[in-house]
């Protein structure tokens, strides 16, 4: 089967998404340490604030990497406040994750990519998960690493959890040229404010 291609440059699919994930990965990775950390605190008030409204029992969110935005202090906060949190864990190639449950003293383990995760425990089921961005476009689709595990988890959990892409304003794009099995999310949280997804895609929230 032929590979969608633009109508104004002829790529691929994976040659677009390729191009504009490495290209706001490095974007990512450039921020100045004063800008990501005023960044970063605007981002955790943002989620605590949604957290808040939304009241969910358990929270998944990812360990970071590649200068993604860092939720391990603010799931802290939460967890203390009475929130139970959440890691995913890849338990087999092309199936959904499995959610673990994590506190700052959970023992864990690194993967292959240097992610970090439970090194036991019994799934768990988030009401909420934070997706980390490396892009977001305007109808609330999210680019990722390329593997689908999310699209896969949030297909596959019933019911299925809330979606909450956390990450820098400077990842929006005008589209990430969705397909047919990718999911959008349902809130973006970027350092300028919260963002809802609805019938005309994302719009802020007061």
């Amino acid at each position: 089967m032929d590979e969608p291609q633009s109508a104004e440059t002829g790529e691929s699919l994976p040659q677009f998404r390729g191009a504009l994930r490495a290209r706001l990965i490095a974007a990512r990775e450039g921020l100045p340490p004063q800008v990501r950390s005023r960044s970063e605190e605007a981002i955790s008030r943002g989620i605590e604030r949604l957290l808040a409204r939304l009241a969910p029992r358990v929270t998944g969110f990812c360990w970071p990497i590649r200068g993604e935005f860092d939720a391990r202090a603010l799931m802290a906060r939460r967890i203390a406040a009475g929130m139970r949190g959440a890691l995913p864990v890849l338990v087999a190639a092309d199936a959904p994750l499995e959610f673990r449950a994590w506190t700052p003293d959970t023992p864990l383990h690194t993967d292959r990519h240097g992610i970090r995760y439970p090194a036991q425990g019994a799934p768990v089921h988030p009401e909420v998960i934070l997706l980390p961005l490396v892009g977001f476009d305007a109808a609330g689709f999210r680019l990722g690493y390329g593997g689908g595990y999310f699209d896969r988890t949030l297909a596959a959990l019933d019911p299925r959890p809330i979606a909450v892409g956390a990450g820098f304003e400077l990842a929006r794009v005008a589209s990430i040229r969705p397909q047919p099995h990718d999911l959008p999310m349902d809130w973006v949280v970027t350092e300028t404010g919260l963002f809802r997804r609805g019938a005309r895609g994302l719009s802020a929230e007061e």
